[in-house]
């Protein structure tokens, strides 16, 4: 069963349970649903109408869609702010999508949805200052303080204190690291705040009263590690190891238990266990109401392909899927051609192989739209990395370092890439690696809320981007 993804402050297992998680960052993950649906009954009634079964099915919904912020108590206030913001506005989208495409807008008045809409970001974000005051006097109390040490003179045991000391506000003091090479010791800038050496790390854990020890000695330093495990239990410290994957990018880092047996993932897909329910389930909701809602378009569409010039209205490509399987995606056909081969030529800007008609498709993005079918297919998702042809994967997979990393999820409509300006022609090696680069940090990264960030400014994209081709 998976576990949790590593903490950045501590990409590592405890030896002897699980790393600390304080009360308010558990609160933090259920506040914002938990406000919104208060906010919708209360301006409810402050207005006098009545908690009917419309109102009922609105509040599961908004428990559903609006996706927990677990660190927005740690989090700088601007960022915050703006992740309220964002995340609010995908909400209402989805909800004013649902509402239009079911005729539901009709059952609630037009001054509850106003007066609800413009109240819940100003509430989270007032929840979230209460939030982070309570943490800075829970954290100042001195009964509730944890010391805790790192052990270690690494590169990854600096970035370790330096993570322990951001975790002030919930209650943890830094004091310093034990490390017993000379030529540390005795550069202080370094490695500041030595407090001692692993010979005599007991005393200091007794002496400085340290309830965390987080060791970041190298794996192979086996016996080492042993010796130090013998001293540290006749202690009352809590004992993390932060494994050093230096040289090791990971991509959803986590732990997992494998017949009782710890296993670290290095490089995983994140759509594993409720995620991979929850990336279908959305997947599914969103293209069937998309495909509902342009439905007429697309016979239109359709339509205007036929007229435009010879051949079939939907070109079928070759591309590789999920894990590297190949699929076939669809498109309206916007070109004379129907390039399907061991060689694929991309696309140019004014390149004599697309029609006229076909131009305004690329440009607006409509040509896509059939893909909403694949990923009802269950072989693509909304928002994913884009799938390139196989001719295409075949000459940059020997280029790129870890260019099929990006098959470990769908492949998708949109993507992270594509938002943040990868996209069309890529004539160079260079181009491509940066599109790569994104869609590796998509699978790092992924979330629910992120999703809707994407579709939120691919929407943005195609109803203002006139550099398409």
């Amino acid at each position: 069963m998976p576990g949790r993804p590593l903490d950045a402050s501590a990409r590592g297992a405890g030896l002897f349970g699980a790393a600390p998680q304080s009360v308010p960052v558990f609160v933090a993950a259920v506040l914002e649903p938990l406000i919104a649906v208060a906010c919708l009954l209360g301006v409810q009634l402050a207005l006098g109408e009545p908690f009917d079964r419309p109102v009922m099915l609105l509040s599961i919904l908004v428990l559903v869609l609006v996706f927990p912020g677990t660190s927005r108590f740690l989090e700088p206030l601007f960022s915050s702010a703006v992740d309220i913001l964002l995340a609010w506005v995908a909400v209402l989208s989805i909800l004013a999508l649902c509402g239009y495409a079911t005729d539901s807008i009709k059952f609630f008045e037009p001054e509850v949805l106003g007066l609800w809409m413009v109240l819940v970001p100003p509430m989270q974000f007032a929840a979230v200052l209460i939030g982070r005051a309570a943490m800075r006097s829970h954290a100042a109390q001195p009964d509730l303080r944890r010391a805790a040490l790192v052990v270690g003179g690494s590169e990854l045991a600096a970035q370790v204190g330096h993570a322990l000391q951001q975790r002030s506000t919930q209650g943890v003091t830094f004091v310093g690291y034990i490390e017993d090479r000379r030529d540390i010791r005795t550069h202080p800038e370094v490695l500041p705040r030595i407090v001692g050496g692993i010979d005599d790390i007991a005393a200091c854990v007794q002496r400085l009263h340290v309830r965390e020890v987080y060791i970041t000695l190298q794996l192979g330093t086996a016996e080492r590690v042993r010796n130090l495990l013998m001293a540290l239990q006749d202690t009352t410290a809590s004992i993390y190891f932060v494994p050093d994957f230096k040289g090791v990018k990971l991509v959803q880092g986590r732990m997992l238990s494998m017949a009782g047996m710890p296993v670290f993932a290095l490089l995983d897909s994140p759509f594993v266990g409720i995620n991979a329910l929850v990336k279908r389930a959305s997947d599914i909701v969103l293209a069937s109401l998309i495909l509902l809602l342009v439905s007429p378009l697309m016979l239109a569409l359709a339509v205007g392909v036929k007229l435009s010039s010879p051949g079939p209205v939907i070109f079928r490509q070759r591309r590789n899927g999920l894990d590297g399987r190949e699929i076939t995606v669809y498109k309206f056909r916007s070109m004379t051609t129907q390039d399907n081969g061991a060689h694929v030529a991309q696309a140019t800007r004014g390149d004599a192989r697309i029609t006229r008609f076909g131009a305004f498709m690329r440009r607006t993005s409509l040509d896509e739209l059939p893909q909403f079918v694949n990923v009802l297919q269950g072989r693509m998702s909304v928002v994913g990395p884009r799938p390139h042809a196989v001719a295409h994967n075949e000459f940059y997979r020997p280029h790129i370092q870890r260019y099929m990393v990006r098959h470990k999820v769908r492949p998708g409509i949109t993507g992270w890439a594509q938002v943040n300006g990868c996209r069309g022609e890529t004539e160079v090696v260079e181009k491509m690696q940066q599109r790569v680069d994104h869609d590796i940090d998509y699978l790092r990264n992924w979330s629910l809320r992120m999703d809707l960030h994407i579709i939120a400014r691919t929407v943005h994209l195609v109803l203002f981007d006139r550099d398409a081709y």
